[in-house]
């Protein structure tokens, strides 16, 4: 079972979940992420946009990628775009399987992904203005770890 969406609204990550281990009563374990817009270096806001016609599809093949890999139950992808104040949800990703390794390994691998390549550009406005922000150095190596 694969859920996967672009959020252009606020979204509530423990009803998320809910839903999804619902949906998931074989898994014995289930591992999840949430990343959210930090409040620190002065951010006032996230704005991520993406390109329609690549950015669900290239979610969807990374999720099927994943399920290739490891044996999951399920897998669960959401991701805002549009403008964020710190503090809140930006992207929820779980992995649901009959073991935690497959769980945590997938979620880890789509997270890394994500970070290092996606579909999606960012730029965070402060006191000085808005500026785009590009993957570090680290997310391509964490990116290249899963070969």
């Amino acid at each position: 079972m694969i859920d996967v969406r672009l959020a252009e609204a606020p979204f509530d990550p423990a009803d998320e979940l809910t839903r999804f281990t619902a949906r998931v009563p074989e898994a014995g374990g289930v591992v999840s992420f949430l990343g959210k817009v930090r409040a620190d270096s002065g951010v006032e806001a996230l704005d991520i946009r993406h390109y329609a016609p690549m950015t669900l599809p290239g979610f969807r093949a990374l999720a099927q990628t994943a399920l290739r890999r490891w044996q999951l139950d399920g897998l669960l992808i959401v991701h805002r775009v549009g403008e964020m104040a710190p503090g809140a949800p930006i992207v929820l990703v779980a992995g649901a399987a009959r073991h935690r390794r497959d769980a945590f390994a997938a979620t880890d691998f789509v997270m890394d992904h994500l970070k290092g390549e996606s579909w999606l550009w960012k730029r965070e406005r402060t006191a000085a203005g808005w500026r785009w922000i590009e993957p570090r150095a680290q997310d391509h190596v964490d990116r290249a770890r899963w070969g």
